[in-house]
């Protein structure tokens, strides 16, 4: 493996962030966001959607790609920087060999062909936030190409999607416009902290029909790279990023339409909001007999529409040409197949044997899958109690929909796999009933408190003394005389409408086992 030579000189980091002046809005005003109806969804059903993907993942490593500087989240501006991924003059890149390991790991684990040979170019344009005046990345030999992943498609078949390259290259600097009253004023501020991070670009063939199947692709390739280790992909802190280009054709066209670029998607919902948006406004365009004119939007998750930002530039306007600054990548056969052979085990080989080893369901098993997190969640709380099924149960329903509301994942959440399994285990004893679980694990969630004491500080324990609940039976039966003779009339179903009666008076504490029994045996005499 050969990647050059270079040094990384450190000084004081800067300590106050660069203002720009006279930075200008290209807003060319609102495009308003209507709902969809029938008539309307005719018009853009008529058209084929066609939709490409470029995914810049941020690389899981200590040092930025081309400098020591650490690589890692901060909130105080322009604390990670130095001359190299400031621009200064003089200084002199060194390619990360962790960052280059990860590219690989990730082209692999995409199904892509590597290059053993690749280099780096410049490519060239002036904005603020990318203060050498042009970013390093693969134009012309990307690390990947020709790669894939599956999904499934809006009819719930199997479709492959074609990665048409994964390359490496440099972030950016983050812009943060000053604003006086929520109203932008003609200054930004440039937080150089981002700048060098290493990033790889995944650029999808233009395969997707439609925002769903765009939304599916995402949730998959995120799934990917957390397997891999590659990336966190927390989008809230721009560790994944997404901009879509979307055209419409006639079905019968071979030639693509115009195409438009969306970019400022934040999450899942917002690239399939702002692809169902910029679909409808297309197709209204077209069915019009106007024309599509290319151009790069903003999405504005606050307002729901999307705002011109600037005519999109083409690959010749960048200037592309080889770093000079950097040597070739020359990588060996045998090292990429190493890379191969160490590859983590991915969720769809994880999904097959949680079914092969634990007998779930094929459902679950992709549930539980879908996020590395969530999975390996579930393995450990079978390591304490296991009982596949059960614990698959809760962790994809009451468990995973606390995560949601919450908006974490399953390794930042307070209820750890320690306190499913104890939770699981005062069920099994018959210590509490499931509906009493239910709000211990609300409980214990919110509060942190284990499972064991929320059920002893809120006096949850299940009532399974017979006597106790006899005379809690007799009452609730001469109390529904009616319902009682219902059930010895035929209706069984009255029986369950007594059994929630005494679970009612017993605040969901008492065993629900015992209390049939003893309502049969009492009724029938």
């Amino acid at each position: 493996m050969n990647l050059g030579q270079g040094t990384c000189p450190r000084v004081p980091r800067v300590l106050a962030m660069k203002r720009v002046v006279g930075h200008e809005s290209w807003d060319k005003g609102p495009v308003p966001v209507s709902q969809v109806s029938k008539d309307e969804r005719k018009v853009i059903m008529k058209y084929e959607v066609v939709i490409g993907l470029e995914v810049h993942v941020e690389l899981l490593t200590k040092c930025k790609l081309f400098c020591s500087c650490p690589n890692r989240f901060v909130s105080e501006p322009n604390l990670n920087t130095c001359p190299v991924c400031l621009g200064f003059p003089g200084t002199m890149p060194q390619l990360s060999r962790e960052a280059l390991n990860q590219a690989l790991k990730a082209s692999l684990a995409l199904n892509c062909e590597v290059a053993l040979y690749s280099y780096f170019d410049r490519k060239n344009y002036f904005y603020p936030d990318m203060p050498k005046g042009y970013q390093i990345s693969q134009y012309y030999i990307p690390l990947g190409s020709r790669g894939h992943l599956e999904i499934d498609d809006d009819q719930g078949k199997l479709k492959k999607i074609g990665v048409g390259r994964v390359h490496m290259e440099e972030d950016a600097g983050k812009l943060i416009h000053e604003t006086t009253g929520g109203i932008a004023i003609d200054s930004s501020m440039v937080d150089y902290n981002r700048a060098g991070v290493p990033l790889i670009e995944i650029v999808s063939e233009p395969d997707l029909r439609s925002s769903g199947e765009a939304k599916r692709y995402l949730e998959k390739l995120k799934s990917m790279m957390q397997y891999a280790g590659v990336s966190d992909c927390k989008m809230e802190e721009g560790s994944l990023r997404c901009d879509a280009n979307v055209s419409l054709r006639m079905p019968e066209d071979e030639a693509y339409g115009v195409k438009t670029e969306l970019k400022n998607m934040n999450s899942f919902r917002a690239v399939e909001r702002s692809l169902d948006h910029e679909i409808k406004r297309q197709a209204e365009l077209l069915d019009q007999g106007e024309k599509v004119i290319t151009q790069t939007l903003r999405w504005d998750e606050d307002k729901q529409q999307t705002i011109v930002m600037r005519s999109k530039l083409e690959a010749d306007d960048y200037r592309c040409f080889a770093d000079p600054e950097l040597v070739p990548i020359e990588l060996t056969a045998q090292e990429v197949e190493n890379a191969r052979q160490n590859l983590p085990e991915m969720a769809d080989e994880r999904a097959r044997r949680f079914v092969k080893d634990y007998g779930l369901p094929g459902y679950d098993a992709g549930v539980l899958t879908s996020s590395r997190c969530l999975a390996d969640y579930f393995e450990s709380c079978l390591q304490l109690f296991n009982k596949p099924k059960e614990v698959s149960n809760w962790v994809m329903g009451e468990f995973s929909a606390r995560l949601n509301n919450a908006g974490l994942e399953a390794d930042q959440a307070s209820f750890t796999p320690e306190d499913m399994a104890e939770l699981l285990k005062m069920i099994d004893k018959q210590e509490i009933s499931g509906k009493i679980a239910k709000e211990v694990l609300e409980k214990a969630f919110q509060s942190g408190k284990k499972p064991r004491r929320v059920v002893e500080e809120e006096g949850l324990l299940q009532i399974s003394d017979q006597s106790e609940l006899e005379a809690i039976v007799d009452r609730v039966i001469s109390e529904n005389p009616d319902t009682v003779e219902n059930y010895r009339g035929g209706k069984s179903k009255a029986l369950g409408h007594l059994v929630g009666q005494v679970m009612k008076e017993t605040r969901g504490k008492a065993n629900p086992q015992l209390v049939n029994e003893l309502l049969v045996k009492k009724i029938d005499g």
